[in-house]
């Protein structure tokens, strides 16, 4: 599978996605990663990706043909594949990226493009000329406002990843297809800390799988 991310800040995004469990699925060649930066495409000599914008307001807005065109470059490296691509923008209004929308994605598609806005957003003529390239999903990773689109880019592409046959080994490390706890233990058995002991829960030493995922569950 394979990640194209169109974004001012490669060296923010490789270095997490070149680490832990993603960085070993690039190494064995499971999943491949690429960058196109917009500034590549600009056609002003400063190199600028950004205008005021219309109808005035604070901020910069990212201009539409620099994005678009490090899209068309990126996708030009797929060799023949049967699956069409896709295409993900970022917005605050989009459908929450959650479990199901990475399985989704990890079923259906071959390759991802992530676009990844800055300042007050990318020029809306944008999202409007690449469904002209590929179909195009728009997402929401939290709540929250990000600087960037960086952040929920390397969220998708970790959860994604996960899912891929081979990449944790066993289908069942991954934890919302199994009966799993955010409350989790390991040894020693008994830690002393100011005094007071903190001790693992009985029950996960029973080895009683059933009373197990009941208290799971309750979790």
């Amino acid at each position: 599978m394979k990640f194209h991310l169109i974004t001012l800040f490669e060296e923010a995004c490789d270095a997490y996605l070149s680490a832990s469990i993603v960085g070993r699925a690039r190494r064995e060649k499971k999943i491949s990663i690429t960058y196109q930066t917009p500034r590549d495409f600009v056609d002003n000599r400063w190199g600028k990706v950004d205008e005021r914008p219309y109808g005035g307001g604070p901020g910069m807005v990212m201009t539409a043909l620099p994005v678009v065109r490090a899209v068309e470059k990126s996708l030009k490296s797929r060799s023949a594949k049967p699956r069409k691509p896709v295409i993900i923008w970022f917005s605050p209004a989009g459908k929450q990226f959650d479990n199901a929308a990475a399985d989704a994605l990890a079923k259906k598609y071959d390759d991802v493009v992530l676009v990844c806005g800055r300042y007050e957003g990318i020029d809306e003529r944008a999202k409007k000329m690449l469904k002209t390239i590929a179909p195009v999903k728009e997402f929401a990773v939290g709540t929250a406002v990000y600087t960037g689109g960086e952040v929920p880019a390397m969220a998708i592409v970790d959860a994604v990843t996960r899912r891929l046959p081979g990449v944790l080994g066993k289908d069942a490390s991954v934890e919302e297809r199994r009966v799993a706890s955010s409350a989790v233990y390991t040894r020693p058995e008994t830690i002393e800390y100011k005094t007071k002991k903190y001790r693992v829960p009985k029950v996960l030493q029973t080895g009683h799988h059933a009373n197990i995922d009941k208290w799971r569950e309750n979790k």
